[in-house]
């Protein structure tokens, strides 16, 4: 009798001391903020525009622990950020470097736009601290020390020329097509009959590189007598040679208000739309660990004055 009593009391025992423990550690948990969740995600992305999908990349290096941006921005005076990298990103590199500067007398922020791939190895040599990003880093460079924070998404718009006579629709397939050389008279697609000029971005462009991943699903773009390929990654001059029977792509903030071309829908939904298919980060990479001037910067672009100043640059 005796000894059933004691296993009760033990029974009861070892539950209250559960429940206690439970409670603290619930407690604790609260209190303190503690995350257990194994995120790739370093930011608050609170106010980052638009789209959600910017968690969906790995932000810092394999090797590497995580780094926290908060919202307390100080920076001393005579700092020097230098920023280079991916042409798609002149618009949000300057806006930035205007407002920051305005923001924090005696800083200097010098950009420049020689494409993503020469940022990546400015950045690794030391030569500047920013590397404007339009693609993701390459599980080698995380390897070798670098980290992104996503700072804002980019959608990728189908252009023609004004007068062009091709005013319908394309298929996501369709488009595939074109930049595959599988298509090459406008006449296929319900337009005119006329050869489809395609005008291709050099192979050293990280938005070729994103365009290939995400609009011909990772295949190769074709290689017909109908495609011309450019020699620099520049926006103006692939927008000149459109003519009337081009076509190409360039990120959407760099032609919207361009009075000389179009975009074309794809599957009836233009890059305005919140599910346009055709979708990208836009980053900035650092060493890691970031430097002091690095971390400043970065807190301003992800504050809500930069993020307004991001989303600025669209209209």
């Amino acid at each position: 009798m005796f000894q059933k009593n004691d296993n009760i009391s033990v029974i009861l025992a070892l539950l209250l001391l559960a429940g206690i423990l439970s409670t603290s550690f619930w407690w604790l948990t609260n209190k303190y903020s503690f995350n257990f969740k194994n995120s790739n995600s370093t930011i608050n992305n609170n106010n980052i525009q638009k789209k959600p999908n910017i968690n969906n990349q790995n932000t810092t290096p394999v090797s590497a622990p995580q780094t926290t941006f908060g919202s307390s921005i100080n920076v001393p005076q005579g700092t020097t950020i230098k920023i280079n990298g991916s042409t798609s990103m002149v618009q949000i590199n300057q806006a930035l470097k205007n407002r920051f500067e305005q923001q924090f007398a005696g800083i200097k922020v010098i950009t420049n736009a020689q494409g993503t791939n020469q940022g990546i190895k400015l950045l690794q040599s030391r030569q500047i601290d920013l590397a404007a990003m339009s693609r993701f880093l390459t599980v080698e460079e995380q390897n070798q020390g670098l980290a992104t924070v996503p700072i804002a998404q980019d959608e990728i718009a189908i252009v023609v020329g004004n007068n062009n006579s091709f005013r319908r629709s394309l298929t996501k397939n369709q488009v595939r097509e074109i930049f595959q050389g599988k298509i090459t008279n406008w006449s296929a697609l319900g337009g005119a009959n006329h050869p489809i000029k395609v005008i291709n971005r050099p192979e050293i462009s990280g938005t070729r590189q994103i365009f290939q991943e995400v609009v011909l699903e990772g295949e190769n773009f074709g290689r017909s007598h109908n495609f011309i390929t450019m020699e620099r990654d520049a926006t103006t001059p692939i927008l000149r040679a459109l003519a009337s029977d081009g076509i190409s792509y360039a990120t959407y903030r760099q032609v919207v208000n361009q009075r000389t071309i179009r975009t074309v829908a794809i599957d009836g939904l233009t890059p305005e739309a919140i599910n346009y298919p055709y979708q990208r980060t836009f980053s900035y990479a650092y060493l890691y660990p970031p430097s002091s001037q690095v971390r400043a910067f970065l807190e301003y672009v992800l504050s809500p004055q930069g993020q307004e100043t991001i989303i600025n640059t669209k209209n």
